[in-house]
């Protein structure tokens, strides 16, 4: 039997309109956006649809909007292929919640709610540091890792070959971009964030989310969830509160999540949410993997064909 990995968008996939085909096509679809507006006490719906962009950027409006698409996704398509299975996940940063809720960790109500307060957190961490984050190309693992010694900054992912991101304090950046160019990297350009996302500066946040883990419930997981921090399945829920807090200032180990289901005998992964980041990444790492997506009405149909067929 081929095995299947469901994959999670993280932050940065979120673009205006997300979701908004689904919505008028699917009542499920529409009902769960009404639902997450209930959960939640807002229209988020109407953000991820309409925007304006800027409010949907805002992290605590990205994280449960990406959250929310997602989880649409996956219904719209458990709906259309009723004997699907699958004997893994893994999720990009907060995509790792929906993992987990995939896997029957948390219930949706949770974890949307959760993800809404890990974004504010997240932001209000932001807004009390300087902090930015840089995207380098075409540069091993190692010399990155010195770069960072030098210029006293942070490994936040680890994406695939050749595309690796660093976060820290704002005045650090710019040498950390240099540097990275005098060992040979093909770009290092600074990303559009709010702040130092994966690096120190988040601590803040990490209490905070802590507390509020606390006081939902976290079930086993049906299937093994792969944990960014550790690149390995997560164990007791006690465990998996803890991973989910060291995630906030941890760094992101992608390609090594995705390299240990290609070991196991993973080889079709489903990405679910807006976006198709996780996609590319999973063809640098190896193009023979079979790679789908669900995001919208076609790319549903697309999917739904190939796993029928």
């Amino acid at each position: 039997m081929q095995k299947t990995a469901l994959l999670f968008a993280g932050q940065g996939a979120q673009a205006v309109g997300m979701g908004r085909d689904l919505a008028e096509t699917f009542p499920t679809a529409r009902a769960l956006f009404d639902q997450a507006n209930t959960a939640l006490g807002y229209d988020l719906a109407s953000i991820c649809f309409h925007g304006p962009e800027p409010e949907l950027t805002r992290t605590e409006n990205a994280q449960p909007g990406i959250f929310l698409v997602s989880w649409v996704a996956l219904t719209l398509l458990r709906e259309q292929v009723p004997d699907l299975t699958f004997q893994a996940t893994a999720g990009l940063s907060l995509g790792e919640f929906t993992a987990l809720a995939a896997a029957g960790s948390l219930s949706f109500d949770d974890g949307l709610r959760i993800v809404r307060l890990r974004g504010r957190f997240m932001q209000e961490a932001c807004e009390a540091t300087r902090g930015g984050m840089a995207a380098i190309i075409g540069l091993d693992e190692a010399p990155t890792r010195e770069v960072c010694a030098e210029a006293g900054v942070t490994l936040a992912n680890l994406n695939c070959p050749g595309q690796i991101v660093i976060s820290g304090d704002t005045d650090r950046i710019p040498q950390a971009i240099e540097l990275a160019k005098a060992k040979g990297a093909r770009k290092a350009i600074p990303l559009p964030v709010a702040g130092a996302y994966h690096s120190p500066l988040m601590a803040s946040a990490q209490p905070k989310l802590a507390a509020e883990l606390a006081r939902i419930r976290l079930a086993p997981p049906s299937v093994p969830v792969i944990s960014n921090v550790s690149a390995a399945a997560h164990g007791s829920p006690d465990a998996i509160a803890q991973l989910l807090v060291e995630q906030v200032t941890g760094s992101v180990r992608w390609e090594e999540s995705i390299r240990a289901l290609l070991a196991q005998g993973f080889t079709r992964f489903i990405e679910l949410g807006p976006g198709t980041a996780l996609t590319g990444f999973l063809r640098r790492i190896d193009k023979s993997a079979q790679a789908l997506n669900v995001a919208d009405v076609p790319s549903l149909a697309a999917t739904v064909a190939s796993l029928k067929g």
